[in-house]
């Protein structure tokens, strides 16, 4: 596509924005970090659902593949927390679970 006055042709600008504007946008990036929640979520039922696995009895005969799936799952599950600076969100949902585990 051919630049014309800073735009492009079919009507999309080049460069975003006005001239000498600046503005800041955190709805893309809250909506990442959402889905990021999300998927960490339901990362963390495969881990529930794993662990149940390896305590029954049915499940037995393939205990070690299931223990690397939840070693596995847990590294990337690790990973996945420090890359998008999950912590806090891990952190406050580990405590409600052992205050759960309490009552």
């Amino acid at each position: 596509m051919k630049e014309i006055d800073g735009r492009l042709r079919g009507g999309k600008h080049h460069g975003g924005g006005h001239k000498g504007e600046r503005h800041h946008h955190h709805g893309a990036q809250t909506f990442r970090r959402g889905r990021a929640l999300e998927f960490l979520e339901r990362l963390t039922i495969k881990r529930n659902t794993l662990r149940q696995q390896l305590s029954a009895p049915e499940f037995q005969e393939i205990k070690p593949m299931l223990q690397g799936e939840l070693k596995a799952l847990e590294l990337v599950m690790e990973e996945f927390v420090r890359h998008f600076e999950l912590h806090e969100i891990v952190d406050s949902s580990q405590q409600k679970n052992q205050e759960k585990g309490q009552s």
